[in-house]
């Protein structure tokens, strides 16, 4: 006999901000000195915000996962929409920030971090 598994939808399968990666990819691609990756160029440069912001939202659930796993197939009411778009909102914010040469990696790692204990106090354990 076999069983369907579910498994929860995750972030990079259903958005993603990509302006804002892109964005920050031609930016650290740009720099020219100050930043470790400039003592020594490579031909082929894949700048590290484009994989921070992808890792990130493959680990990422997405925040309508919960729904979509309880109703399949039925129409979320718009309040629920509502609070998705903001709770991913906050995501995408978060991306930006991983992206960003500027802020510090201890910070976003702490609002990763917070993210994601707020999440997990919410939902059901398996």
């Amino acid at each position: 006999m076999t069983y369907a598994v579910k498994s929860p939808r995750k972030l990079i399968e259903v958005a993603l901000p990509l302006d804002a990666i892109n964005a920050a990819s031609a930016r650290e691609k740009s720099i020219r000195h100050g930043h470790p990756s400039t003592l020594h160029l490579w031909w082929e440069r894949r700048p590290l915000a484009t994989a921070r912001a992808v890792l990130f939202a493959q680990l990422v659930n997405d925040p309508s996962w919960k729904w979509e796993l309880d109703s399949p197939g039925q129409i979320p009411p718009s309040h629920l929409k509502a609070s998705w778009a903001a709770k991913r909102k906050q995501l995408f914010k978060i991306i930006e920030d991983l992206g960003s040469v500027k802020e510090q990696p201890r910070r976003v790692v702490g609002r990763v971090a917070r993210w994601c204990s707020s999440t997990r106090r919410g939902s059901r354990r398996a």
